[in-house]
């Protein structure tokens, strides 16, 4: 049985409907990440679990009890704000044991539980410290065990590290990641970062304009995006107008090549920077002519101008000579690294 279940999760603001009939189900001790662009619905849905936010239609279970009828502060869950809302006047320890003295935990019982969660983030040492003397970084862990040490059913993350610097924030990604692993506790995140999703979930829930585009691990919503706005948003990507013959072939500019399944007709195909390559001679490829290029350390990113669409592509620095602009080049990819998408998909 799912952990946590949305049944047609629905909210309206008078008369815009913020998420439209919303179903998902996690399991125990997974890791979920919302991910989409501002308004597209990932905060209110995570609102409404918190209990902050009204449902207007579906439900909400968790472990079998309806949460829609249960108090926000009955509903036993951890909560980490964008903004920590850490208490001024209370120092860590004080901040971290605040959710057990509320339900009443003996001090004993109290005191040794926030030292574990302080231990758990890296914080032993700071129990008598303010938060105006921490970092952000420091905080966002004072934040995060104070969510942990009631032990609840379900952590609800708002965005909990996009206040820190880029540096900082891939290092707490990493200590998040392990802590949820290492607790088990199932975690529900709420990111427009593309990168932050990708490296922290089990599975990723693309929303747009309050319905769920797509859901499935990191690499299938990358490798197979559903429709050219997740191909989109999801990372860099190339759509590519190309037709099919109905008999596995198709044609992409002047490139015919075989894409099992592909149709008939108008197609789109999706297709990663770094899945195209540049064609050796003698090979076929599609034809570009190349209208940029950045040196970016460890690759050279090129655009490039093409019949079937503009295109960005990554070559790796291997020391070789790269094409320069105004350059015209073949260029390759395999069926495997194509993703076909209707013709007229939104983006």
């Amino acid at each position: 049985m799912s952990h946590l279940v949305l049944d047609g999760l629905t909210t309206r603001f008078g008369g815009f409907t913020a998420v439209d009939a919303m179903n998902l189900s996690v399991g125990r001790g997974e890791f979920v990440s919302l991910l989409g662009p501002s308004g597209c619905g990932k905060t209110t849905t995570l609102q409404m679990i918190a209990g902050f936010v009204e449902v207007d239609g579906g439900g909400i279970r968790l472990d079998g009890t309806d949460l829609v009828s249960v108090a926000p502060n009955k509903r036993g869950l951890g909560i980490v704000f964008q903004s920590y809302a850490l208490f001024p006047h209370m120092t860590v320890a004080e901040n971290i044991a605040f959710g057990l003295e509320m339900r009443d935990v003996p001090k004993a019982d109290r005191d040794r539980r926030t030292l574990e969660a302080m231990e758990l983030v890296g914080l032993k040492g700071f129990a008598d410290r303010y938060p105006r003397r921490m970092s952000g970084g420091q905080q966002q862990r004072v934040a995060l065990a104070r969510a942990l040490v009631i032990k609840p059913a379900l952590l609800l993350l708002d965005e909990p590290l996009s206040n820190l610097d880029a540096k900082l924030r891939e290092e707490m990604q990493g200590e998040l990641r392990q802590i949820q692993r290492s607790i088990g506790t199932t975690t529900i995140l709420v990111t427009h970062d593309q990168h932050e999703a990708m490296a922290l979930s089990d599975r990723i829930v693309l929303m747009n304009q309050g319905r769920i585009e797509q859901i499935g691990a990191p690499h299938e919503v990358y490798d197979r995006p559903a429709s050219a706005f997740v191909a989109s948003f999801l990372g860099k990507t190339n759509v590519l107008a190309a037709t099919g013959d109905g008999e596995g072939t198709v044609t992409v500019g002047g490139l015919v090549m075989p894409l099992p399944g592909a149709g008939k007709g108008p197609l789109l195909l999706a297709v990663r920077p770094e899945r195209l390559t540049f064609a050796q001679a003698g090979e076929p490829g599609l034809e570009a002519r190349i209208t940029g290029r950045i040196f970016q350390g460890a690759h050279w990113q090129f655009s490039a101008e093409s019949a079937a669409g503009a295109l960005t592509l990554m070559r790796g620095n291997d020391g070789a000579a790269v094409p320069g602009e105004g350059e015209t080049v073949r260029l390759r990819f395999s069926a495997a690294d194509a993703a076909v998408l209707p013709a007229g998909a939104a983006a």
